[in-house]
């Protein structure tokens, strides 16, 4: 159990951020379901002349930087849920983490798909969502359950219905092939995946924009009324909320100090700040932000035209012991969620020479290697299918293989048989991608992403690429890596062509590698 300040100290830390003094300031790990709320804390900050800097994350990756070795660069942390703490914070570096705000994980739906389903009006169960997905009748997107809470306690969830919904699922529970059938059908319905919250409803968003709406996401019940406030600004078609009639799982979004020997003058502010967010006046605000309170329940706010109600009572899932959300996280990754085809196209030009060709033979020896991966969630699993395409001015070759452990060696192999020259044509790898994935047999079944790893600029232009995307049809995202100097440029408009996005590799390309396989 973490413990909770008295109101004492509370009190006595807020005389210590209000004396004078150097200035103070503190990075804050947060979240990206925070991004509404941040206003309330820099309006707290700059009253008390402290500079507090956000630092977007997804669960996973707080939790990793709490087990690292190393001191984690942020003084207090603000995820979804406190079981991400509890499951990597092994040194107890977090102090005093106590919730400030809760909000659901349901299912927001396009009104249309909602009344097709004739679901307005009245309960609908997991059941139900099952028999829609299995009918063929139903798809969403949905966030990672290994990179985001929204995606875990949608598939915790789902875990908890498949078992009848016991107080507590248990490690035996995971192994009932009956469960494991059960919810694997739930994710099938998944079309999309993300590392974060905010950036699904994003893509949600740009469906809309796109001419080709999605049929709905599961994600919180804030960022789905944030959503439903944005389509009706642009005069879209309204999503309609479903809460699943026999549980869900939520967010609670705790706020702790990280205790890394930072001195009296960043606790105090957090104390001071943890006050705040907790006084009446601020809960109210946070209220209007579509979140619930940390205690009681909301009071208004409800809107009947899209079944939105954040003061209605909902069944709440029982959390499991952290061990056995680690064992259903392995579970999920390794055989559960709906399969991968993921084609990487990997940049060996000239300017790839040296450093460059080392850390990106190093980033996909991280990324194939099953036990390597798995330590931080974004193992391959047997059924995911994997092509690598090494390229300069040309695709070198296609290496084809699946995810499973005993297929990694011969895929490393086949990445470290290249040596870096030639010139650069991003295009044609992305086009040769396009077609191995098209060509691959029951393609439909897979959740398909092209990966696109560069440091340079392309020789050659986007639209006969792009031409060719069109004609498939299909959604098939084309995520960009960068390294030294790529052309960002280049790569942004691949991405905001394909609904995806670039990662920063410049620092890390290991870490880049990691992060992308939260969205596919």
């Amino acid at each position: 159990m973490r413990r909770r300040l008295s109101l004492a100290a509370v009190l006595a830390a807020g005389m210590l951020v209000g004396c004078a003094g150097p200035p103070v300031a503190v990075t804050i790990a947060s979240g990206s379901e925070n991004r509404t709320l941040e206003p309330i804390v820099q309006d707290f900050c700059r009253a008390r002349g402290a500079t507090c800097r956000f630092t977007y994350q997804g669960s996973l990756d707080i939790g990793l930087s709490l087990a690292d070795e190393a001191p984690p660069a942020f003084d207090i942390v603000w995820p979804a849920n406190a079981i991400w703490i509890d499951l990597f914070d092994r040194k107890k570096q977090v102090r005093d983490l106590t919730p400030v705000a809760r909000s659901p994980v349901i299912l927001g739906l396009r009104r249309s798909k909602a009344e097709a389903l004739g679901w307005i009006g009245r309960p609908v169960s997991t059941g139900d969502i099952i028999a829609a997905v299995r009918g063929k009748r139903l798809t969403y997107l949905a966030s990672s359950a290994t990179q985001s809470h929204s995606g875990a306690g949608a598939y915790i969830a789902m875990l908890s219905a498949a078992l009848g919904h016991p107080d507590a699922i248990t490690r035996a529970d995971l192994d009932r092939p009956g469960v494991q059938d059960t919810v694997r059908t739930l994710l099938a319905g998944t079309v999309r995946t993300a590392g974060s919250s905010a950036w699904l409803a994003d893509l949600y968003l740009k469906g809309v924009e796109g001419g080709s709406a999605y049929d709905g996401m599961w994600n919180y019940e804030a960022v789905l009324a944030e959503t439903h406030a944005e389509l009706a600004r642009r005069g879209a078609e309204p999503l309609y909320a479903i809460y699943p009639s026999d549980g869900v799982a939520a967010a609670n979004s705790p706020l702790g100090f990280v205790e890394r020997g930072q001195g009296e003058a960043p606790r105090a502010l957090f104390v001071a700040l943890q006050a705040h967010l907790l006084s009446p006046a601020v809960q109210a605000r946070i209220e209007a932000l579509h979140r619930r309170p940390a205690i009681g329940e909301a009071k208004g706010g409800a809107d009947p035209r899209w079944n939105y109600d954040p003061g209605r009572l909902v069944p709440l899932i029982r959390m499991p012991e952290p061990d056995v959300v680690r064992a259903a996280l392995d579970l999920y990754q390794g055989a559960l969620r709906r399969p991968s085809l993921t084609a990487y196209c990997l940049d060996f030009s000239g300017s790839m020479g040296g450093a460059g060709e080392a850390a990106l033979k190093a980033a996909m020896r991280f990324i194939l290697s099953h036990d390597a991966a798995a330590r931080v969630l974004v193992q391959h699993g047997r059924d995911d299918r994997i092509v690598l395409l090494p390229f300069d001015g040309r695709v070198r070759g296609v290496t084809r293989a699946s995810g499973a452990p005993e297929d990694a060696p011969a895929l490393i192999a086949a990445v470290d048989a290249n040596i870096a020259g030639g010139g650069t044509n991003i295009y044609a790898c992305a086009e040769a991608a396009l077609r191995e994935i098209r060509a691959t047999p029951e393609h439909e079944r897979y959740l398909p992403a092209i990966v696109l790893m560069t440091d340079g600029r392309s020789e050659n232009d986007a639209r006969v690429f792009l031409d060719a995307w069109k004609a498939a049809g299909g959604d098939v995202p084309v995520f960009g890596v960068t390294f030294g100097d790529a052309d960002r440029g280049q790569l942004d408009a691949l991405a905001e062509a394909t609904r995806a996005r670039v990662f920063d590799g410049r620092s890390s390309l290991t870490e880049a590698f990691r992060t992308v396989r939260g969205y596919n």
